[in-house]
């Protein structure tokens, strides 16, 4: 068979990024196909278009930071939102990306606002799409003193600066911000900005680097390929929470405590999760889809976090997980899903959190007396 301009690489100018387009439609193509052809991982018709949202949120994220970034003029954007669901988003928090070039030096610049807790973490790992081995440096509100107009500055540089700075390692490629909010409908979310100190860049993409760029968009969507959608796992548990280490795969906090659970409910079923957590600065729970997205927080319930909750007299709590209002302070809809993951996490937690409790129980039987 003769290999025709649709089906073939092409050589020549201006060749490689069109051979890296057809590549990524491919990449896309294959996974509408995979979706619709019945993954085990997608329990019913609600998840397989779950599943075709996820493609053009994961395609959307992979161009922000690998097509569209400039290390050199950088900018943060928004990673995750009420419209960009992917990789454990929730309700309650604003996450924005930037490029970084370890050889290069950053100053930035934030606003608290209404955070009751912040941070910006820099990992470093492979710069072609894959995700981030390990966290280089971070930084959060406990670290960062406001100076007297209201805000905090940081340095990222490969060399020493005085105040605070977090030192770049040669594979440093990115930097998340995270700011959390207790009312992150009314409160005001924090203002970050960065400038690269001695950027050289050339707005005049190449061929070559037009296509590595694509080439990493794909690769991206890949990798997020290779972790969703989840199984389930074992059913309505929660397993142990753990701190996070400085290896680590994705883009998870230092300073951070998680945990990951799983509910699967019948008709007029309730699964009643009990527990208690330590002093920290923030914490919360949100019910995620197979792809790792919160449901549709516009319209019901889905995460609850420690300056939302109910707790009882003795500084325990207790959070009810069905399809339906039983009259509980702490109900969570699951907004017809049949089943779904938890996803636990506690910002500078002073302990590891204790594994919460779960039981399944009658619908009637979650009522708070």
């Amino acid at each position: 068979m003769t290999a025709t301009r649709d089906d073939a690489d092409q050589t020549g100018p201006g060749n490689a990024s069109a051979n890296a387009v057809r590549r990524l439609l491919g990449l896309l193509g294959t996974l509408e196909e995979r979706f619709s052809g019945g993954d085990p991982a997608l329990p019913d018709e609600r998840a397989r278009l779950e599943a075709y949202r996820w493609i053009f949120t994961i395609l959307q994220v992979g161009c922000d930071a690998f097509l569209w970034a400039d290390s050199q003029k950088p900018r943060f954007v928004d990673i995750i939102g009420p419209y960009k669901k992917w990789g454990g988003d929730n309700a309650d928090a604003f996450y924005q990306y930037v490029p970084i070039d370890p050889r290069r030096t950053y100053r930035v610049r934030a606003r608290p606002g209404d955070a009751v807790y912040f941070s910006l973490t820099v990992y470093g790992g492979p710069d072609d799409g894959r995700y981030s081995e390990r966290i280089v440096g971070s930084a959060s509100g406990r670290d960062l003193v406001p100076s007297a107009d209201g805000h905090v500055e940081i340095v990222l540089s490969p060399r020493e600066h005085p105040g605070a700075w977090i030192r770049l390692e040669p594979d440093a490629v990115c930097a998340i911000t995270r700011d959390y909010l207790a009312d992150p409908c009314s409160g005001r979310r924090m203002d970050w900005q960065i400038e690269c100190l001695d950027g050289a860049g050339d707005p005049n993409l190449s061929d070559a680097e037009l296509a590595r760029r694509l080439g990493a968009v794909a690769t991206w969507i890949g990798e997020q390929a290779k972790i969703t959608p989840l199984a389930l796992g074992e059913p309505n548990s929660v397993d142990p929470p753990y701190p996070v280490p400085q290896q680590t795969f994705g883009w998870a906090a230092g300073d951070a405590a998680y945990a990951m659970g799983s509910f699967a409910l019948g008709a007029n079923e309730a699964l009643r999760v009990r527990g208690r957590s330590p002093a920290c600065a923030f914490w919360n729970l949100c019910l995620w889809n197979p792809f790792l997205h919160t449901y549709n927080y516009d319209y019901d319930r889905v995460t609850l976090n420690g300056m939302q909750i109910h707790y009882e007299p003795d500084g325990s709590w207790e959070i009810v997980i069905a399809a339906s209002d039983p009259g509980h302070p702490n109900w969570l809809s699951t907004q017809g899903h049949a089943q779904g993951r938890l996803w636990f996490r506690w910002f500078h937690p002073e302990a590891t959190p204790e594994r919460p409790s779960c039981a399944v129980v009658a619908l009637d039987a979650a009522r708070r007396s």
